[in-house]
This record gives C-alpha cells, structure tokens and sequence, in this order.
C-alpha cells in the first residue's frame, strides 16, 4: 500500500489530500493507478488478461500527468481540454494493446471559472467519485457506466443484489477497448468543507455507501480515512485491488 498526505494552495482555496493503494487479498497483480497531485485526482481500474490492465491504466495515468493543460498548480483548464486528455488517453491505450485491454477513469480536476473554484467530475466506467458536504451528506456524483447499474435502473435487481451479482464487474465503457469511450463530465462548484471521494470498484464492491458515509464522516485527516476505507474494504473480503483518493476542500472565499 502506498500513501502520502499533503496541503495544496489554490486561489481562495486549501486542499488537504490523502490517497492510497492496494493489490487486495486475491488479486496477484494491483491494476489500479491514480494521480492525486492538485489540480488532478483521479482513479483508473485497468482490466485485461496478462498485465495488459496495468498497462491500460497506467498509460491513462500517465497521459493525464502529461497534459500541459493539467499541469501541477494550474486551475485554467476548460470542459473540453479533459475531454481530449482523455480521448488521448483512450488513442494511446488501444494503440499499445491493440484494444485488447481497457480502464475505467473517474474522479475530479480543480477548475478556476471567473476567480471561483470548481470540480470538474469526469467518468468513464464503474470507478466513482463521490462528495461529502459539509452537513453529511454523501453524493455519489458519477454514474456507473456498468451492466448491473442497467439491471438496478431496469428494476431488475436491488443495489444490495449488484453486490454480489455475477456480472458486477462487467463495464458497458470503457478507455482503450469496446465501441463507447465517451466521459461523462458534470461541474459543480466547490463548496466550503467539500470532500471528494474518488475510488475503484475494490472499494464499492465491499462496502454499502452507508458504511463508506461513516468511515469519511468520522475520520478527519483525508489519510486517516483512505486508510480506514482500504482496511475496511479488505476486512469485508478485498476481492479486488482497492484504490483511494480524498480530497478536502476549505476556506473557500466567497
């Protein structure tokens, strides 16, 4: 497991950020990577045979850390600036395995619109970002682009079923492989004692959002909490490998 914990400076804004990583209890390979370093925080769950996931996954990582666009301490960049990163990254990955390999990509890139922080959420997949605000209110802000996510819409199955569904892991998009790529995006304004949550289905696979609600409401430091969110995940079976990422956000200037 790798951490670390950090302040970040934005304009009228200060970030606390945790993050942290697990293969899990039955994985032999970690397929997860992630970048948390301001403005970006974001998870990508690579899935193919042979290594190929932790090649999907880490060259989407890799793209996002290359964008001048997203550069470490910039605030400037646009809706459609993500949208090409992430459409490189989809390029770059069925490029190198010839679509044979793919990842999902959620989480949130800090954006400065008219001198006013803001979360730009993308998703592609079944990795989710979540907010609590500041009253205790979890909000799962991506929409699992999955097969039992169709099966709750459909009415079909009850999200306490798509725990344990057979098909729970099956994505219907995804970066690098299959015929829908596209992100989903959604921005919100930042909000005094925001905390994001973003993390792989190792993670939501395990825990109810319930249970997720009490672990991020009750620990105070953002490392604290990615380490009792992993702990918990593993302790409830950690049949997948479990990333996660928390970012406070305070003192936002009105």
């Amino acid at each position: 497991m790798t951490d670390s914990h950090a302040q970040e400076h934005v304009p009228h804004l200060r970030l606390a950020v945790g993050f942290g990583t697990d293969r899990g209890l039955r994985r032999e390979l970690n397929e997860d990577s992630f970048l948390a370093q301001d403005p970006v925080f974001m998870v990508a769950d690579g899935m193919g045979g042979h290594e190929a996931g932790e090649v999907a996954s880490g060259l989407c990582v890799e793209t996002l850390r290359d964008a001048a666009s997203l550069a470490p301490g910039t605030h400037q960049a646009t809706a459609q600036d993500i949208q090409q990163v992430i459409e490189q990254a989809d390029r770059r990955i069925r490029e190198a395995t010839g679509a044979r390999a793919g990842t999902t990509l959620s989480g949130a890139v800090l954006l400065e619109i008219s001198s006013m922080p803001y979360w730009l959420v993308a998703n592609v997949g079944d990795s989710r970002t979540y907010r609590l605000a500041s009253e205790g209110r979890l909000t799962q802000i991506s929409i699992d682009h999955s097969e039992v996510r169709e099966l709750i819409d459909a009415g079909e199955i009850t999200p306490e079923e798509a725990l344990f569904h057979p098909r729970r892991h099956v994505v219907t998009r995804a970066l690098g492989t299959g015929e829908d790529a596209e992100a989903d995006l959604w921005l919100l304004p930042v909000e005094d004692g925001d905390r994001i949550l973003v993390c792989s289905d190792g993670l939501t696979g395990e825990l109810r959002d319930e249970e997720i609600r009490g672990l991020l409401s009750t620990r105070a430091d953002p490392q604290d909490a990615v380490e009792a969110l992993i702990d918990a995940a593993l302790r409830a079976g950690g049949r997948d490998n479990v990333t996660v990422i928390v970012v406070d956000a305070q003192d936002v200037a009105g």
